[in-house]
């Protein structure tokens, strides 16, 4: 298992920020549809308190053993009535497929269960992400529904899944 450390966003990671977020081929699997200024993210850099209570998300830079950033995972949409919220990995091309993700997720679940008492996270994957649907199988996901045409993407609506994890009580 890669070894990662999950740290909250600095200024110095705006360059990350603005590549993540501007990267057009993720739109199609996150809310995006259009680019952030450099501005902008400046701004939500400068203004969130990475405290998810307070932001409704909270985001995290993904480092490797270097300190190297390799992405990003946030927990957003929560939901404090129902103690649960989405979980979104994005790791760099360079970095994908060797096991960032995987480490990253099973850190992100540990802090979701232990720091902020969370009941379940949840994570919503087209059925064609055939490498995020690997990586919540692999981290103790289950697959509990089937979200016909949720998604738009390329022109047409696709079918998602909805993965979900729920913390055992202590």
């Amino acid at each position: 298992m890669k070894k990662v450390t999950l740290r909250a966003i600095e200024p110095e990671d705006l360059d990350l920020l603005y590549e993540i977020e501007n990267d057009e081929s993720l739109w199609q699997i996150s809310s995006s549809s259009a680019p952030y200024s450099r501005y902008v993210l400046h701004q939500y850099v400068a203004t969130t308190k990475n405290d998810i209570f307070a932001d409704g998300q909270v985001r995290f830079v993904i480092q490797n053993a270097r300190k190297t950033p390799v992405g990003m995972i946030d927990l957003a949409n929560f939901d404090a009535k129902n103690n649960r919220a989405e979980v979104g990995v994005v790791i760099r091309k360079r970095y994908a497929g060797k096991g960032y993700g995987q480490a990253a997720v099973l850190k992100l679940l540990n802090y979701a269960q232990e720091i902020l008492g969370l009941c379940q996270v949840y994570a919503i994957v087209s059925c064609d992400n055939v490498r995020a649907k690997n990586l919540f199988n692999k981290t103790g996901f289950q697959t509990v529904a089937t979200l016909p045409q949720w998604l738009a993407l390329g022109g047409k609506y696709v079918d998602a899944l909805l993965y979900q994890f729920v913390f055992q009580s202590k």
